[in-house]
C-alpha cells in the first residue's frame, strides 16, 4: 500500500516534470519503515491491551502472531517497532534538506499518526478513528508528499487523485473491524463497526467501494485524470466478489482480500498515469 501511494504521487509528478529516481526510492524506503513501525507497534499495543488474543481470527491465522505464540517478548516487539521508526529518520532528514521543509512536516505527521494509531494517550484505532487516519495517511498525506518530493509543491490534483485509493486502503481496516466486532466489544474499545452495528458497517463498506470508483469517474470528467483512469474498472469484478463475500458475515481474511483489491486498483491507476504521461 505504501509503495503504491508513493508511486501514484510520483507518477502524477512525472506529468509535470522530470523525476528524481533516487528521491523516489528513498521516499518508498522511508514510508515503508514508517508503515512497518506502525504495524509492529499496532501488534504490540493490541497484545498489551488484550485486543489480540488466541480467540481472535486473523487473515494469516494465529500462528503468524509472534506475541501470542511467544516467539518474541513484548519488549522485543516494542524495540523493533521503535527501531523501524528510527530508520526512517535519516531518510526524512536527507529529503528535507534536499527537497524542502514540507517533507519534514509530512514525515512528522506520518510518524505521529502511525505511533498514536494504537499508542496511549490517543489510540485513534480504539476511538473509532482508525479508518479516517488510515485514509489520510495512505491517501492525501503519502500521495501529496511524494508529489512534493518530485515537484516542490502540493497540488489539488495530487490530493484529489489520492482520495479514491485512500478510501480503499481505509476499507482494509473497516473489513478487519467488521470481522472482529464481537471480540473488540468484549475488551471495551470503540471501532466504527461497533458504533454503527454490523449491518450498517457492511452497508458503509459497500457504499465506500462504490464511491471510490465513482470518484475516479468524476476525476476523469473534471480532467484531473485522463480517461485512461477508467482502467481501474478492470478491478470491478474483484470488488463485486468481495462485496458479496462480506455481505452476510465477514470471512477471516476479509482484510487481506480488501488489500488485494487495493493493490489491483492502485497498480491499474499507476499504469493509467504512466500511459497518460507518455501521450502528453
Amino acid at each position: 500500500m505504501s509503495i503504491i501511494s508513493v508511486s501514484v504521487g510520483t507518477a502524477l509528478a512525472a506529468g509535470h516534470g522530470s523525476i528524481d529516481w533516487w528521491a523516489y526510492a528513498l521516499s518508498i524506503l522511508g514510508v515503508v519503515f514508517l508503515h512497518a513501525g506502525t504495524n509492529v507497534l499496532n501488534d504490540y499495543f493490541d497484545y498489551k491491551n488484550k485486543v489480540d488474543t488466541p480467540d481472535v481470527p486473523g487473515s494469516f491465522s494465529n500462528e503468524s502472531r509472534v506475541l501470542i505464540q511467544k516467539m518474541l517478548t513484548h519488549k522485543q516487539v516494542l524495540a523493533l517497532g521503535l527501531g523501524l521508526f528510527v530508520l526512517s529518520l535519516p531518510i526524512g532528514i536527507y529529503l528535507t534538506l534536499a527537497k524542502g521543509f514540507t517533507v519534514l512536516i509530512v514525515g512528522l505527521l506520518g510518524f505521529l499518526a502511525g505511533f498514536f494509531y494504537t499508542a496511549n494517550p490517543i489510540s485513534f484505532k480504539y476511538l473509532a478513528l482508525g479508518e479516517p487516519m488510515v485514509f489520510l495517511m495512505w491517501g492525501p498525506l503519502m500521495v501529496s508528499g511524494a508529489y512534493f518530493v518530485q515537484q516542490g509543491e502540493i497540488t489539488s490534483q495530487a490530493i484529489l487523485v489520492s482520495i479514491p485509493f485512500g478510501i480503499l486502503v481505509a476499507l482494509i481496516l473497516l473489513a478487519n473491524n467488521i470481522r472482529d466486532i464481537q471480540y473488540d466489544s468484549k475488551v471495551g474499545i470503540k471501532t466504527m463497526p461497533i458504533l454503527l452495528g454490523h449491518q450498517k458497517a457492511v452497508w458503509l463498506y459497500q457504499v465506500l467501494v462504490f464511491l471510490a470508483y465513482l470518484g475516479l469517474v468524476v476525476l476523469c470528467i473534471i480532467q484531473e485524470l485522463s480517461w485512461w483512469g477508467l482502467l481501474v474498472f478492470i478491478s470491478v469484478p474483484l470488488a463485486m466478489k468481495l462485496i458479496r463475500a462480506i455481505k452476510d458475515e465477514a470471512p477471516p481474511d476479509a482484510d487481506a482480500r480488501t488489500a488485494q483489491l487495493d493493490t489491483l486498483f492502485g497498480v491499474l491507476l499507476i499504469i493509467a498515469l504512466i500511459i497518460s504521461n507518455y501521450q502528453r
